[in-house]
């Protein structure tokens, strides 16, 4: 499944951004600022997807869907530049970044925060692969509302391991529970190469096989707090 989509012409809007209008918004202090100067060459406001262009419901959490393209000075962008825009934009966001011929889409949750819905609760960044910047576009995905199509807007730019069966934020949990897993096999790993003791290692090693174990649990679709209960529930067997 591809994240890049043909967004229709109802919705185009096609506005260059100024990069002050992100610091006057976002707060954006000196080092972020500088972050803007050397990575990003020009930011537009790309497609406004709402009810008016889509023919598509709002729903309470998603009035709009905004599409920005963000055309970069380097090969790279720091997650703070795309957070600063998530803060100063009040809608939820889809990015694609280019650069040199190619193109990329990038994405985090965003949603209205409960305790205060005036502000907005922005999960870890998804992101597609690099492609061929003329690289055929896909139809919009069906959708009966805007945000059932802002849930497959993003679950384009997922692992194969995303299930469209889960609602989005129980998918966006177990997709943030599989990074967290991973990083810390790989400390774990770290910490397993470096230990010399041998019933140390075998700790560690022990510490390292209940780690995968738990992961694939994660890969294979079990909710993170499925996944918790298994893991206490073998503890206290063994």
């Amino acid at each position: 499944m591809t994240a890049f989509f043909d967004y229709p012409k109802s919705a185009a809007f096609g506005r260059v951004v100024p990069k002050n209008k992100i610091y006057e918004h976002a707060g954006a202090n000196t080092a972020l600022k500088d972050l803007f100067v050397r990575e990003v060459d020009q930011i537009v406001w790309r497609f406004k997807l709402a009810p008016e262009t889509t023919n598509l419901d709002a729903t309470s959490s998603v009035s709009e869907v905004q599409v920005f393209g963000i055309s970069l000075k380097t090969g790279k962008l720091d997650e703070a530049v795309l957070r600063a825009i998530d803060k100063a934009i009040p809608f939820p966001l889809v990015f694609e970044l280019t650069w040199r011929g190619k193109r990329k889409a990038t994405a985090a949750f965003k949603r209205p925060s409960e305790a205060d819905g005036s502000k907005w609760v922005i999960s870890e960044y998804f992101a597609t692969d690099w492609a061929p910047e003329d690289a055929p576009r896909q139809p919009l995905p069906v959708a009966l509302n805007l945000g059932a199509l802002y849930d497959r807007l993003l679950t384009a730019m997922m692992p194969s391991s995303a299930q469209i069966s889960e609602d989005i934020k129980t998918r966006v949990d177990r997709m943030e529970a599989i990074r967290a897993k991973t990083r810390e096999m790989e400390r774990i790993k770290a910490r397993l190469s470096l230990e010399k003791q041998f019933n140390k290692r075998v700790a560690i090693n022990a510490e390292l096989r209940a780690a995968k174990q738990e992961l694939e649990r994660l890969a294979a679709g079990d909710p993170v707090g499925a996944v918790t209960d298994k893991v206490r529930g073998h503890a206290w067997k063994s």
